[in-house]
């Protein structure tokens, strides 16, 4: 039987740059920055608005306190959005997989396993769908796809563990299969 043209092995000098899966996983972020900065100052103008009453009656010091509301809002979204700065990449090739967290600071750690060695692990729960997906080699496992919904979590498991087949087969020589 002849070698599968289509599915390099790993003895190929181009199979280590093959890339059989890669997905770069960031957080969601329901409000963009043009929609965080008309919430804040939709929520500062009423702030100002409800307050006069209060400064008009002589209880100033409630001025302050929205005013303090307002910059509360502007913090929390200021955090969501630096933290919306991470991501998870994970890339398959035939000889290598690599998984690289980038902190929403900017530190990278970055795991590296071999495709024939790893285990793809699931766990789903009846009401909330899938829970985790955990690549697993030898006596360590690593959670993945942590910033994905439940839907998205599994959409993400049934391709890399399709990818993951894939390389398994690619990296096996013909003798091998």
């Amino acid at each position: 039987m002849g070698e599968d043209a289509r599915a390099p092995s790993a003895r190929s000098p181009d199979a280590a740059d093959a890339e059989v899966f890669a997905a770069v996983i960031t957080p969601h972020r329901s409000l963009g920055s043009r929609g965080a900065a008309i919430l804040i100052g939709g929520f500062a103008i009423l702030s100002a608005i409800v307050s006069v009453p209060f400064f008009l009656v002589g209880a100033w010091p409630v001025v302050g306190f929205f005013g303090l509301d307002a910059l509360l809002l502007w913090l929390a979204l200021r955090a969501s959005f630096a933290q919306a700065r991470a991501c998870e990449r994970v890339v398959l090739t035939y000889v290598e997989l690599v998984v690289r967290r980038i902190s929403p600071r900017g530190v990278e750690s970055v795991w590296r396993f071999n495709p024939l060695w790893v285990r793809l692990e699931t766990e789903t729960d009846e009401d909330f769908g899938m829970t985790r997906v955990a690549i697993w080699e030898r006596q360590a496992s690593l959670d993945v796809a942590r910033a994905l919904s439940p839907g998205e979590r599994a959409e993400f498991a049934d391709a890399f563990g399709a990818a993951l087949a894939k390389a398994r087969r690619g990296a096996l020589s013909p003798a091998e299969r």
